[in-house]
């Protein structure tokens, strides 16, 4: 598949990106190289073959969850730079 630069343009107005003429060109050339990996990947023959789910076979060894306190409220409230009994003061940033 050839990738144009009208293609390139299309999908920077659609990821909200504003490319230069250089950079829309950079984009063009890895827009073609990842189809081209993409193509090579279609031409091969992976009947029976099982997808990759993850990159290896082992499992992660995960300690167990024990719920502690690591910081009290109070010390939490204490690193606040404005606090009002339980909650922080923030200033207002939605008008009504």
């Amino acid at each position: 598949m050839k990738i144009s630069t009208e293609d390139v343009q299309k999908l920077a107005h659609l990821a909200r990106l504003e490319l230069n003429a250089e950079k829309t060109e950079a984009m063009k050339q890895d827009l073609t190289k990842i189809l081209g990996f993409v193509a090579s990947i279609e031409k091969m023959d992976l009947e029976g073959i099982e997808p990759l789910v993850y990159m290896t076979d082992r499992e992660n060894v995960l300690r167990e969850d024990v719920p502690e306190v690591v910081l009290t409220h109070a010390q939490a409230m204490k690193n606040a730079p404005d606090a009002d009994s339980d909650y922080y003061r923030v200033p207002r940033v939605v008008e009504k």
